[in-house]
């Protein structure tokens, strides 16, 4: 059963400028130390920020929270399996507010997708519920 499914659009010119203007100050507050890493190896360092900047949006518009109750951006990242497809993982309170939605005898899974297209980076987040006996087979 589908959740909470959330999608955001960012502009990678705009990411591009907070970047220049902030630098350090806006990584740090905003991205984990392992999507700072994939990021800087990149050729487009905006664009894969400007990807996991909307993910982060996208995931907490599928919490059903948005940028707030006390949900920071750390609490959710977004890594790489060794295929490249892109996984979205959730702490602190994002990950509080995932087992709170999450019935009872479930398991819950977080699917994300990213693109971009410059000057627009999108991501696109579905939280699928799914028996906890289905899981295991």
């Amino acid at each position: 059963m589908i959740l909470g499914v959330g999608t955001d659009l960012a502009n990678i010119e705009r990411i591009t400028a907070t970047l220049e203007r902030f630098g350090d100050r806006f990584r740090n507050r905003v991205f984990t130390d392992v999507e700072q890493a994939k990021a800087e190896r990149r050729k487009d360092v905006a664009g894969t920020y400007a990807k996991r900047w909307a993910a982060k949006e996208a995931c907490s518009k599928a919490l059903g929270t948005g940028l707030r109750m006390g949900i920071s951006w750390k609490d959710m990242a977004v890594e790489n399996l060794e295929t490249g497809q892109p996984v979205m993982s959730v702490t602190g309170w994002a990950e509080e507010r995932l087992a709170e939605m999450t019935p009872q005898g479930h398991e819950a899974t977080i699917h994300v997708s990213l693109t971009d297209d410059h000057p627009w980076a999108q991501a696109f987040v579905v939280i699928e519920a799914h028996p906890k006996e289905h899981a295991q087979k």
